[in-house]
């Protein structure tokens, strides 16, 4: 059987072994123990998968509460239509935070463009008139 160090999976998916601990503190990885007094930490290949799929979940966006929810319901042999519903439920609600927080970044970046346009067109306008960008007109020994 497969067995992994903390350093190997680290390695493996770009983590720092802190993350993997901060993983198994919030109970979604359950290494053994091995070595003098239990110090060295031995993760099977279910705990790689539970690590990958705990940082697939987090790129998509799902809370710790969620990615458990859902590597949990994965390992049970139980019905796999109800774990399959739930995910589509989980990705359904975080497609429409998505959606509603791209069109906010479409909104703000829309007046962004306008304020850029504005800038430009007063510094176009200061250049032609020899203004300065406050608009104030220079003039020798003023």
């Amino acid at each position: 059987m497969a067995t992994f160090t903390i350093t190997e999976l680290a390695r493996e998916f770009d983590v720092t072994p802190r993350a993997i601990r901060f993983y198994e503190d919030q109970g979604l990885l359950a290494p053994t123990r091995a070595g003098t007094g239990g110090r060295q930490r031995v993760y099977t290949q279910r705990d790689r998968t539970r690590l990958k799929l705990t940082l697939r979940g987090k790129r998509l966006g799902l809370s710790l509460s969620e990615v458990r929810d859902l590597v949990d319901m994965y390992e049970s042999p139980s019905d796999t239509a109800a774990q399959l519903e739930r995910f589509l439920q989980v990705l359904a609600g975080h497609r429409a935070t998505l959606e509603r927080q791209l069109e906010d970044l479409q909104v703000t970046l829309g007046e962004i463009a306008a304020h850029e346009a504005r800038c430009r067109t007063l510094l176009e306008r200061a250049a032609r008139t020899g203004d300065d960008a406050a608009g104030t007109r220079r003039r020798a020994g003023a």
